[in-house]
């Protein structure tokens, strides 16, 4: 019913930057968590950033200061800037959007995945 399309992903250096969004086909009006999860081969999922209700915005210890979450509300499009890239980085990325319909049920979905290598 409602897409995420992801785009931005590929193979980077050390130290360099990708921008990884997330276009939706909806509106994120009624979302309540915004993210953005990674999952490297052989490892769980994981959180890489959120913003959830209130505009507050998490970070995964590992990209502190190296990622920047940020949402384009006109746009329905979520973006995950990456600098400072580092080979650990390395992993498939997926935005998710969760929320609310108007219909109170509950929707939670997912892009399609984007691989991001970084290596030298």
């Amino acid at each position: 019913q409602v897409q995420l399309v992801e785009s931005g992903g590929g193979l980077v250096q050390p130290g360099g930057s990708l921008r990884l969004s997330c276009a939706a086909s909806g509106s994120f009006d009624s979302a309540f968590a915004l993210a953005w999860y990674r999952q490297a081969p052989g490892k769980e999922r994981e959180l890489v950033a959120h913003i959830i209700t209130g505009g507050i915005i998490n970070y995964a210890d590992s990209v502190k200061g190296r990622f920047t979450i940020s949402r384009d509300n006109a746009k329905n499009t979520l973006f995950l800037q990456m600098n400072s890239l580092k080979p650990e980085d390395t992993a498939v990325y997926y935005c998710r959007v969760s929320g609310r319909a108007a219909d109170f049920r509950e929707y939670d979905y997912w892009g399609q995945g984007m691989q991001v290598t970084v290596s030298s």
